[in-house]
């Protein structure tokens, strides 16, 4: 039940909600947002903040909407990249890859054994790849930061089942965002139940806070032990994005000094979502379906 400024305050002191708990409550959130800024570089969001995430998040699902409405086989990644710099630009937004540390175009797209940060190319897209395309549009100067990974064709028993558990990962890694949980408690999750599939969690490459800039802090990995780690407080805003591969967990960086690829050459997945910690759990910022 939502509590008006002049309702009796819920704590039975007599007094009006505002002359009561409501100013020690906000009193308290002021008091944790300069601790956790001070001790961890954590800004958290306000109101206004979260709705300017929340438009440029509507962005980034439209684009991977629109991505997967036009994905097939023969398309060149290249061709995905145009497809996605021309939307982004077209709702009045910047894609947040184009020129971020000297990567040379606006989207992310890995190809099978690719884990992350593929280079929009020459490589053509054949019957039975995964694709994981990996977006985040700055809109008013904030950033949102999603991504899906796409069965093309008839893809083989292992493909779907690395895209099955990467994105079950995700979810169960969602599940555990609320306050007084651990960020510790969201790899854990993910990584009890990836392993338990037979699968592995990459560990170089995690989630992180985003919104104000495209990277910000706190690192959320997808493994690590219950308990364990920041505790979550309502306005915190991260990326959970977890990286599942078929084979080994281990991977290698090549000569472009960005695309990681599988070092055993297996199949990797990954799905993502930017995720706001709420008073009584999590709200995705970027929601799609999974």
């Amino acid at each position: 039940m939502k509590v008006g400024r002049n309702d009796p305050c819920p704590c039975g002191s007599g007094l009006k909600y505002k002359k009561c708990c409501l100013g020690k409550e906000k009193k308290n959130y002021e008091d944790m947002e300069a601790v956790y800024l001070k001790k961890y570089g954590i800004r958290l969001k306000h109101r206004k903040d979260i709705e300017a995430i929340k438009r440029a998040g509507v962005i980034a699902i439209e684009t991977l909407d629109l991505v997967e409405s036009k994905i097939e086989i023969g398309m060149s990644t290249d061709e995905i990249n145009r497809l996605v710099h021309e939307f982004t630009v077209s709702k009045g937004a910047v894609p947040a890859p184009l020129n971020y540390r000297g990567f040379p175009k606006s989207v992310c797209v890995s190809v099978n054994e690719v884990i992350c940060h593929g280079i929009p190319g020459d490589r053509v897209i054949r019957d039975g790849d995964i694709v994981n395309v990996d977006v985040t549009p700055i809109l008013d100067g904030y950033y949102a930061d999603a991504s899906k990974t796409f069965i093309v064709g008839n893809a083989s028993e292992e493909a779907r089942k690395i895209v099955a558990v990467a994105k079950e990962s995700l979810k169960r890694g969602m599940a555990q965002a609320k306050p007084g949980n651990r960020i510790g408690d969201i790899g854990w999750a993910i990584q009890s139940y990836a392993e338990s599939e037979g699968c592995s969690v990459v560990r170089e490459f995690v989630g992180h806070g985003v919104g104000f800039k495209f990277h910000e802090p706190p690192q959320i990995p997808h493994y690590g032990r219950k308990g364990e780690g920041i505790t979550l407080i309502p306005g915190m805003v991260f990326t959970i994005e977890p990286m599942i591969n078929l084979g080994k967990r281990h991977l290698k960086i090549l000569d472009d000094n960005w695309t990681a690829v599988t070092a055993d050459g297996s199949l990797s997945a990954q799905f993502e979502q930017t995720i706001l910690v709420t008073e009584d759990g999590y709200e995705s910022l970027t929601p799609y379906e999974l």
